[in-house]
C-alpha cells in the first residue's frame, strides 16, 4: 500500500465512521481498519500536518474541508465500484476488495468516462 492510498484509506474510514457514531477517536479507526492502535496514531499526525483532520482535546477526529473533498471521493469511488462488480454476479466479499484497489489507481478522467459510460449503457438497457 503506498503512502496516498494509505491516507486515503484512513479518511474514508473517518467519513464512515462520522456516519454511524456520534464521535470518531483514533480507537475506532483501529477497530474498524484491523490495525494497531499505534499505528493510526502515527497516521493521524501526518493528516493533521497535511491539514486533512482536527484532532480536539478530547481526542475526538473530524475530516477538516479538505480532508472531506479527498474521502467523499474515495468513497464515491469505492460504492460506484463496488455496485458495479456485484452487478455483474462477483460475490460481495470479492467485489469489495477489488473495488478498495481500484478506488485508489485510476484516474479523474477515467473514472468520470466510466460513470458516464456506465449511466448510458444502463439507461439503453432500462428502455429495452
Amino acid at each position: 500500500m503506498h503512502q496516498n492510498e494509505s491516507a486515503e484509506n484512513y479518511l474514508e474510514s473517518i467519513l464512515i465512521l462520522s456516519k454511524r457514531l456520534p464521535v470518531v477517536r483514533s480507537v475506532d479507526i483501529a477497530e474498524e481498519l484491523n490495525i494497531s492502535k499505534p499505528s493510526v496514531s502515527v497516521a493521524m499526525k501526518k493528516l493533521r500536518e497535511n491539514e486533512c483532520i482536527l484532532v480536539s482535546k478530547a481526542g475526538f477526529i473530524t475530516l477538516t474541508e479538505k480532508g472531506k473533498t479527498i474521502a467523499a471521493s474515495i468513497y464515491e469511488r469505492h460504492t460506484f465500484f463496488s455496485e458495479w462488480l456485484i452487478s455483474m454476479g462477483i460475490p460481495e466479499e470479492t467485489a469489495v476488495a477489488d473495488a478498495c484497489r481500484m478506488e485508489h489507481d485510476i484516474s479523474p478522467e477515467s473514472f468520470a468516462a466510466m460513470k458516464q459510460f456506465i449511466k448510458k449503457y444502463s439507461k439503453t438497457e432500462d428502455a429495452v
